[in-house]
């Protein structure tokens, strides 16, 4: 899949297109049902897929201090939908300035002048231009005028839900919060993961016979509830794609038994060592163990980590360590 930042870097040999706008923040179920919709009529007109998106959430830019949790990484996103049949991924850079184009404007220089739209495949929800005033209604006048079919899809709802939820990123963002990894997991289609880098930490967890990997994460990434869960630690190679994956116990929060103030994200690798430091990885969260808990001393804790890694082992279906 090729990946440009900004439209005015679109590859010139790209010819008409078939295009899906979006943030697209989890690449959720709701959001494959777009895109393969979008890749389906790109195939059917023998023409490319191009997903466009955007750096930074538009929200931080029109309300700042308002910045959602982001469920994927710029890097996870185009892992993802590549994965989906896309052909080419923009990002635009969403400024001020941007975010002031009229719907018109958006319409005619960004998906017609740069991106040559031969159609355009949204959600029924979809907005656009400045305060939100275009929707599909309009996005279908424009292309009537300017020559792209458009079409917008219905939302995907996760019937296994209580009440029937319809799937979204807010949705998600709100079960990770809470540490249902389940509900997000059913929306995603996948584990919910988020990525970093491993850097050293205060090292205890070597000292109690649990080294773990203390994975520094960026700025918004959302990170489920304190506790401790069962899933597994992605190596990725630094343009972000996966490599492979491991069983982890994973600790997320301040480490109250030693008074701790930072929250960390730590993942003990099932029957591995080795050294870690600086290598990018991917930390899935299967299932919520139990709560982050302050133990009375050292030997409270490790009896409290024995019973996690081989719940762990329990929830991953793994064999009892040897």
């Amino acid at each position: 899949m090729r990946r440009w930042r900004g439209v005015a870097d679109t590859p010139a040999d790209l010819g008409r297109t078939v295009v899906t706008v979006g943030m697209y923040d989890g690449v959720h179920r709701g959001h494959q049902k777009l895109i393969g919709t979008a890749v389906a009529r790109a195939r059917a007109l023998g023409r490319p897929c191009v997903l466009v998106t955007f750096d930074p959430h538009p929200t931080e830019v029109v309300r700042p201090g308002s910045h959602p949790a982001i469920l994927t990484s710029l890097d996870r996103k185009a892992e993802l939908v590549a994965s989906l049949g896309v052909d080419g991924m923009c990002v635009i850079p969403f400024t001020a300035a941007f975010s002031r184009l009229t719907p018109e404007e958006f319409a005619h220089g960004v998906l017609v002048e740069d991106l040559h739209a031969a159609a355009v495949v949204v959600g029924e929800n979809f907005t656009y231009g400045h305060k939100a005033a275009g929707n599909v209604g309009t996005l279908t006048q424009e292309g009537r005028r300017f020559g792209f079919a458009v079409e917008g899809i219905p939302l995907a709802g996760d019937e296994a839900a209580d009440g029937a939820v319809t799937i979204s990123s807010t949705y998600v963002r709100a079960c990770v919060a809470a540490g249902d990894m389940e509900s997000a997991a059913r929306a995603l289609g996948r584990p919910h993961r988020v990525d970093g880098v491993v850097v050293r930490g205060e090292r205890r967890g070597r000292e109690l016979g649990y080294p773990t990997a203390n994975v520094e994460c960026p700025p918004y990434t959302a990170i489920p509830a304190d506790g401790v869960y069962a899933g597994a630690l992605v190596t990725r190679d630094p343009s972000g794609a996966t490599l492979g994956s491991a069983p982890a116990a994973i600790s997320v929060g301040t480490n109250p038994t030693f008074q701790g103030s930072r929250r960390t994200v730590e993942a003990f690798v099932l029957d591995f060592s080795g050294d870690l430091y600086g290598e990018h990885v991917g930390v899935e969260f299967v299932q919520r163990l139990r709560p982050m808990t302050s133990f009375p001393g050292v030997d409270a804790l490790v009896a409290a980590m024995a019973d996690d890694v081989a719940h762990t082992r329990t929830v991953l279906g793994l064999p009892p360590a040897g």
